[in-house]
């Protein structure tokens, strides 16, 4: 109903936060009716004796009740719960036209996928900068790098092109470029979910015990040894 109705009401509250907030409380008493749609119950409270009175002086008999009057009550009762209403109202299906196709929705988002494009692509360079020894271009795209790793498709990225450079036999790499590589992956590892852990992480797995640098010589850092703390 809301992709269908409330689009141009949506494009006109944009900005005034009043509006906005006025229709997500709307909305939120919409949801809470849904799915709590029969008023609570009042609980008759029966009252417990207080202490002690079990010792009072002048105690009433406790009075015999009269089984035609019982016998009324609950037929009284018994009438009343035929004549009563269903407990759980029926469903009223209806149908709800399509409205607008989701573009015209996501129009305000339409650089979406162009921006995902750009950021993969600034992944690319950097990473491609880095194995080249352009160190200044390198450093110049590196915080955006950064930033693009909080999405999946720019981690996977990351993924691809490490594989790619370890086929061409470049894993050795000198200190600078093992940092940087380092650097990416640990902000990988970092932005990764429970998704990720089958995908991404496993990725970077055999990538991390390929990766290296000559500490000295016979001496050789692999890459496992800077982001192996991750969960």
């Amino acid at each position: 109903q809301l992709v269908a109705y409330e689009v141009k009401r949506m494009r006109t509250e944009e900005g005034n936060k009043q509006k906005i907030l006025r229709h997500i409380k709307e909305l939120a008493e919409k949801l809470y009716k849904n799915e709590n749609p029969y008023p609570a119950v009042t609980m008759h409270k029966v009252q417990k004796p207080t202490e002690g009175c079990h010792l009072r002086l002048h105690q009433k008999h406790f009075p015999r009740l009269d089984e035609g009057t019982v016998q009324w009550i609950i037929d009284q009762a018994t009438a009343k719960l035929q004549t009563a209403p269903p407990a759980v109202k029926a469903e009223k299906k209806c149908m709800v036209p399509s409205g607008p196709p989701i573009a015209a929705i996501m129009e305000r988002n339409g650089n979406a996928l162009a921006n995902s494009a750009r950021r993969l692509e600034v992944v690319r360079n950097c990473i491609s900068y880095v194995f080249e020894n352009k160190m200044l271009e390198a450093k110049k795209l590196f915080p955006a790098v950064l930033r693009a790793m909080k999405g999946r498709a720019a981690r996977h990225c990351l993924t691809q092109e490490l594989n790619l450079h370890v086929q061409q036999n470049r894993a050795v790499l000198d200190h600078q470029q093992f940092d940087f590589i380092i650097r990416m992956m640990n902000c990988c590892l970092q932005d990764c979910t429970a998704m990720d852990e089958h995908g991404i992480a496993a990725a970077l797995l055999p990538l991390v015990t390929a990766f290296c640098r000559k500490l000295s010589p016979g001496i050789t850092q692999f890459a496992y040894s800077c982001v192996q703390e991750h969960v």
